[in-house]
Parts: C-alpha cells; structure tokens; sequence
C-alpha cells in the first residue's frame, strides 16, 4: 500500500505527535502555509501534506550541544 500525501488532522497528529490543536493553531496562525502544508478540500476538511510537514521540521536551524 502507497502512503498518502496527504492527510486529514487526526491522522496528522498521529503521525506528528502534535495534538489536533496545536496542528489547528499552525494552520490558523500561519506557521503552516497554505498549498503547501496544508489545503481546504472541496467539502471543507482539511488536509495536511506529510512530506512538507517533514521539510518544515528538517528545515528548522540546530544549536550545536
């Protein structure tokens, strides 16, 4: 079986471990982008695209210890 791209909230933070919440606060306060990270389908869910949420993480600046 092909693993989606993209994935409904509770899906998402299953996968993430972030609590629905704090997924819907990402998408609300713009720290996920829209089209990219995320999108509202036609029946107004929306989805969460894994692979970018992946990026998003990798992207972050590490410290060194």
């Amino acid at each position: 079986m092909i693993a989606p791209r993209w994935v409904l909230i509770p899906k998402a933070a299953d996968l993430f471990g972030y609590s629905r919440t704090a997924i819907e606060h990402k998408v609300k306060n713009g720290t996920w982008a829209q089209g990219r990270i995320w999108r509202k389908a036609q029946d107004g869910r929306i989805f969460i695209n894994i692979e970018e949420v992946n990026q998003w993480v990798e992207s972050a600046p590490q410290d060194a210890v």
